[in-house]
């Protein structure tokens, strides 16, 4: 199972959803950057559960600890290793996924993989397995920071609900429960989940994140293009099923005198192509967006197999996000910073 992500800048998350804990150790961290449980704890406090009545109601702190690589504030260059206790734990409400697989999960293929798989909340495919990724992604942050490069996320769409370009403000994003970067569209999305989740459904949606000051030239062709390691960190995150670099798959009804780009000596005329041209970032904004699918876990009958091969009929008790958007933006923002800061480290080496 490969729990380890990135070459220079390395992570390796580990733990499950119902078990003692989760957490990350990241290798290769430069030493001397100011690092404290704070900066971790803010962008965890928007993951966590139990935020608000569109997120599940499972109640988890997610209090980080730094358990070594940081001395008096700063990182020292050894492993840093995270850790946050699993809390407010209730197995019981999965007892009877023993024997049944979940549809939309990954119950059937863990176990036709490795012939065993931990039926409590997902185990290791579980979402709780992505703290440790924005627990670790707060200190690349930090890294970014430092060369003038910030990574926003927002929640794009929701349903059949899309903020238009003309309509995005960054600022309303952490003002409102959906993370929705429009006041008035943001009551609008809330409105749609909740009735979905009146109806013991869910809905899904898109979440977009800008990455801005990236400097021209990150990147390392072939195999390793700038944009094929975020399209990998990206969906590499258990909801997500369909990525876009700038225009995305709007490109393909284009001509390509409409999709190219024009270069002035001010600079591009248009980012159609989201910052990155042959792999490598052009110094623009660089634009991510995911697709991310209606939450598995919904209270309507579905219909499945158990482990015996009895077709069988379940519905999904516990605690359940009705759209996953909300708490996935700081997850994408963080595979989006990971990878950012893995290539401008990367091209450190060229020297």
């Amino acid at each position: 199972m490969t729990s380890t992500f990135g070459r220079m800048f390395r992570i390796s998350t580990w733990g499950e959803s119902h078990g003692k804990g989760v957490g990350v150790v990241i290798d290769g961290c430069p030493p001397n950057l100011e690092v404290s449980e704070e900066d971790i704890q803010k962008d965890l406090d928007r993951r966590r559960p139990g935020q608000s009545a569109v997120t599940t109601p499972r109640k988890e702190a997610d209090k980080a600890i730094i358990m070594s690589g940081v001395f008096e504030g700063r990182t020292t260059g050894a492993p840093i290793s995270i850790m946050v206790m699993n809390e407010d734990i209730d197995s019981a409400k999965y007892e009877k996924f023993r024997e049944l697989y979940r549809p939309g999960h990954a119950d059937y293929t863990y176990e036709k993989k490795y012939g065993i798989r931990d039926w409590r909340g997902g185990g290791r495919s579980s979402a709780r397995e992505q703290v440790g990724r924005v627990a670790a992604a707060a200190i690349a942050k930090k890294v970014l920071e430092k060369e003038g490069i910030s990574v926003i996320g927002f929640t794009r769409q929701v349903g059949r609900i899309r903020l238009e370009d003309s309509e995005i403000d960054y600022s309303e994003t952490e003002k409102n429960p959906v993370r929705a970067a429009h006041r008035k569209k943001a009551l609008e999305m809330e409105k749609l989940i909740l009735a979905a989740k009146a109806e013991g459904d869910s809905v899904g949606g898109i979440v977009e994140v800008v990455a801005k000051g990236v400097p021209a030239g990150l990147g390392e062709p072939t195999f390793d293009k700038l944009s094929a390691d975020l399209a990998k960190a990206v969906m590499s995150i258990g909801a997500v099923k369909g990525i876009e670099i700038g225009d995305g798959f709007r490109l393909a009804e284009m001509k390509g005198s409409e999709a190219n780009d024009a270069i002035k000596k001010s600079g591009f005329s248009t980012n159609h192509a989201g910052g990155i041209l042959g792999g490598i970032s052009s110094g623009q904004d660089i634009i991510v967006r995911a697709a991310v699918k209606p939450t598995s876990s919904i209270a309507k009958e579905q219909q499945t197999i158990s482990r015996a091969g009895r077709e069988e009929k379940l519905k999904a008790e516990g605690r359940f996000d009705p759209c996953l958007c909300p708490r996935a933006v700081p997850v994408v923002e963080a595979m989006v910073a990971l990878v950012l800061v893995d290539h401008l480290l990367r091209q450190r080496a060229y020297g």
